[in-house]
């Protein structure tokens, strides 16, 4: 399949609301030509109605959108020239696999000839040559959503969009499927904007992640920008996982459990924070940690995470090797490392 020109595009100011709630409160969004941006963040917080509005499918209130520099914000949807695939496969069930994809060149008015050929590429692209005669109550989930993303392709849109496309399958095939994705968008270069309120997903594939909350983006940055520097405590709670801890702020510098630790990003004002302090930043000690009870041990293949309750009832997760067994009621120490840490004021 001929790979593709990714093209530019920006979200500028972006405004939309429904009645009195704002679910897109003038977001900002630049994206690289073959880049692939994930929008993460929990439900409400604005990641599906911003794509929505990128396709289309939702007019906005106010604001820009631009695709290699052109204004779509009025532009019909079929005008875009962009690919779209769904959480729900929304095949035709009346027709087989290959005619499902031919559907977008037809509707193009693409000579039957053309429209076959391309349509076989775009079904052997997604691994699913084999099965191009096959109906959709013939596929299995996983083949459903590949035929979907065949679909998408096949029109070689500038633009493709993915609004949570895994969800409905099971854990092994969303695996398969999302690197399946990623390669595929990698060999034609497409840019691609992927919505998902699952932060393992968003970290494994893409580019750059934009984390959401009540229409607006939080932070935006690398995978790895976002897992060790968050900008704020709500980045910190919802990318990986994190201890809630209680600490004391003074001058810039948390204090936990007697461990003096710094803090992330502009700190709030003196006085009791919450401080989010990750897993393998927690160590079990010998002589001079802090005295803890195990109360589970999980073993997670390359690693275990454990998790230990203090003296004040506090349950903190610790993450260590695989060789370091603990069980349940096991008398142990642990103490804290010297990683920047996110803070909030405390509740």
């Amino acid at each position: 399949m001929t790979s593709t020109t990714g093209a530019t595009v920006e979200l500028r100011n972006v405004v939309k609301t429904y009645g009195s709630h704002s679910a897109l409160s003038g977001i900002d969004l630049a994206i690289a030509p073959g880049e692939f941006v994930a929008l993460l963040g929990p439900s409400g917080c604005g990641k599906t109605t911003a794509l929505r509005a990128l396709s289309g499918l939702e007019l906005v209130n106010s604001g820009s959108i631009l695709i290699d520099g052109e204004d779509v914000a009025a532009v019909p949807t079929n005008k875009r020239d962009i690919g779209m695939v769904f959480q729900s496969y929304s095949l035709f069930p009346h027709m087989t696999s290959i005619e499902n994809v031919e559907f977008g060149l037809r509707m193009r008015r693409v000579s039957s000839p053309e429209r076959t050929l391309r349509a076989a590429e775009a079904l052997e692209l997604v691994g699913l040559g084999h099965l191009a005669d096959r109906y959709a109550h013939q596929l299995s989930g996983g083949q459903q959503q590949r035929v979907a993303l065949a679909r998408a392709l096949v029109t070689r849109p500038r633009v493709l969009l993915l609004d949570e496309p895994l969800s409905a399958l099971d854990a092994k095939v969303r695996v398969q499927l999302r690197d399946q994705i990623r390669r595929i968008q990698t060999d034609l270069g497409i840019t691609t904007v992927f919505v998902t309120h699952d932060q393992e997903e968003a970290l494994a594939v893409a580019d750059r992640v934009a984390v959401m909350k009540d229409g607006r983006i939080e932070q935006i940055g690398t995978p790895e920008e976002l897992y060790t520097t968050p900008a704020s405590s709500f980045v910190a709670d919802f990318v990986g996982l994190s201890n809630r801890v209680n600490g004391e702020l003074r001058d810039g510098a948390v204090t936990v459990y007697g461990a003096t630790l710094p803090v992330l990003g502009t700190p709030p004002a003196a006085g009791p924070v919450t401080a989010y302090v990750r897993p393998e930043d927690v160590f079990f000690a010998i002589d001079d940690g802090i005295p803890a009870t195990v109360v589970v041990s999980s073993f997670l293949g390359s690693l275990r995470r454990t998790s230990v309750r203090l003296a004040d009832d506090s349950l903190v997760s610790v993450q260590h090797a695989v060789g370091e067994r603990y069980a349940p009621g096991d008398e142990v120490r642990v103490r804290f490392g010297s990683s920047a840490v996110a803070v909030r004021e405390r509740d």
